[in-house]
């Protein structure tokens, strides 16, 4: 029964530690579970259904009509002697809607139409949700870094002191100065609690998006952390977004479509004739057949305001695609200049800021520990570094949001 249990025991062991060591996700699997899994982008997707379903509907044909009548019968006594159904008169008719000027194969156009708008649409719909996931992504992998930043600093820290501690035993510095250091301590302590709740709150988002139950501790991600200093030039930006931005896209299809409404509201103009065809029995006649044709007279109502409206509604979707395309260029002009600055921040940080950070660091705690820099010259260095560390790991962070701003206003993935 003991060994039973240290089995058991050893399996929830082995079943823990399978679900820790989960690989970090990369930034394509991260996307692919988001298609997949987002309830977002999957309800979104029902409205491409529900618009195929629309054409359906448009391309039906009127349901003919059919009537039976029996008519002539006399169960009541008087006049001459007659039997109850003597005279009775049975006639079948059927009627059928002839519609003209292609009213259904308009419909059937216009439907097509509004799904493709549909199709476009929803693509709009995910690179709006793609740039909210890429966001999240960059938070995780920012806060990741920040808070090895932190780990770093808190252990070099630690090392400074633990010779502090040394140099105070030796009667090298003061206890004024060993306090001070000490109580420094406390700023990397927090900056280490500050970076994990961050780490932990970004995880949380990423994970939302992707509508997974994961447990924080066992989710991780993984990705370049980095910037590349060469980008396009910013027309050739423009060019991929003209031909590629899904919101624009619909708004020229919804133009199309406003011009083939206009053209049914034209064809609904139009008289469509009543076909009918009768056949019955009639008294002395045995059998008889018969053909009528019914003419609505479009005196009144020649459908004058749907045509007027549809008209008008050309011009308005005209507009609305100006007013896309004007702010196509406009989404792209600030992206591009958000990421044209990151990039002329970074550089400078890369080359050259980074190294004289950790040689001042270093040069002046290798000058405090033999008496050549007082503490308070420590102590700035130390921040210094720290804060030019940072900020090129924020830096970093603004550069891949800009670059998922790019890909979202260009409309698909220019800066991976």
């Amino acid at each position: 029964m003991q060994e039973l249990q240290w089995c058991c025991a050893l399996m929830v062991c082995s079943v823990c530690v399978v679900a820790q060591s989960q690989p970090p996700l990369s930034w394509e699997q991260v996307r692919e579970r988001f298609e997949q899994h987002n309830p977002t982008l999957l309800a979104g997707t029902l409205n491409i259904d529900e618009s195929k379903a629309e054409e359906i509907t448009a391309f039906l044909r009127p349901n003919p009509g059919l009537s039976l009548s029996v008519d002539q019968i006399n169960p009541f006594n008087g006049g001459p002697p007659h039997s109850t159904f003597g005279s009775l008169l049975t006639v079948a008719s059927a009627s059928y809607l002839h519609e003209r000027q292609h009213k259904r194969e308009l419909r059937q156009l216009s439907a097509r139409e509004g799904t493709a708008i549909a199709v476009s649409s929803q693509v709009d719909l995910e690179r709006g949700l793609l740039f909210n996931l890429r966001g999240a992504f960059v938070q995780t992998l920012q806060a990741k870094s920040v808070l090895q930043l932190a780990k770093d600093n808190l252990a070099y820290y630690d090392h400074v002191l633990d010779v502090s501690r040394e140099r105070f035993k030796a009667g090298d510095i003061a206890q004024i100065d060993l306090d001070r250091l000490e109580l420094q301590r406390v700023q990397y302590e927090s900056d280490l609690q500050t970076a994990d709740v961050n780490l932990r709150t970004a995880k949380i988002q990423l994970l939302m998006l992707l509508n997974d139950r994961t447990p924080v501790e066992q989710f991780d991600a993984t990705g370049p952390f980095d910037f590349s200093e060469q980008i396009l030039p910013l027309d050739e930006f423009r060019k991929i977004a003209l031909d590629t931005r899904p919101d624009l896209r619909a708004a020229a299809q919804s133009v199309d479509k406003a011009k083939t409404d206009h053209k049914l509201a034209v064809a609904n103009g139009s008289t469509d004739p009543t076909l009918g065809f009768d056949v019955g029995r009639n008294p002395p006649i045995d059998q008889y057949i018969g053909f009528n044709v019914s003419i609505p007279l479009r005196i009144f109502d020649r459908n004058q305001g749907e045509k007027l409206r549809t008209k008008l509604d050309i011009d308005r979707n005209q507009r609305l695609l100006d007013a896309a395309q004007a702010q196509v260029f406009s989404d792209v002009d600030s992206a591009y200049a958000i990421v044209n600055s990151n990039v002329i921040l970074l550089q400078p940080y890369k080359a050259k800021y980074l190294q004289q950070a950790v040689r001042v660091r270093d040069t002046v705690f290798f000058a405090y520990q033999r008496g050549g820099a007082s503490l308070l010259d420590f102590l700035n260095a130390q921040s210094e570094y720290r804060t030019v560390e940072l900020s090129y790991v924020n830096l970093l962070g603004s550069y891949l949001t800009a670059a998922a701003q790019l890909n979202m206003a260009v409309g698909r993935e220019v800066i991976p």
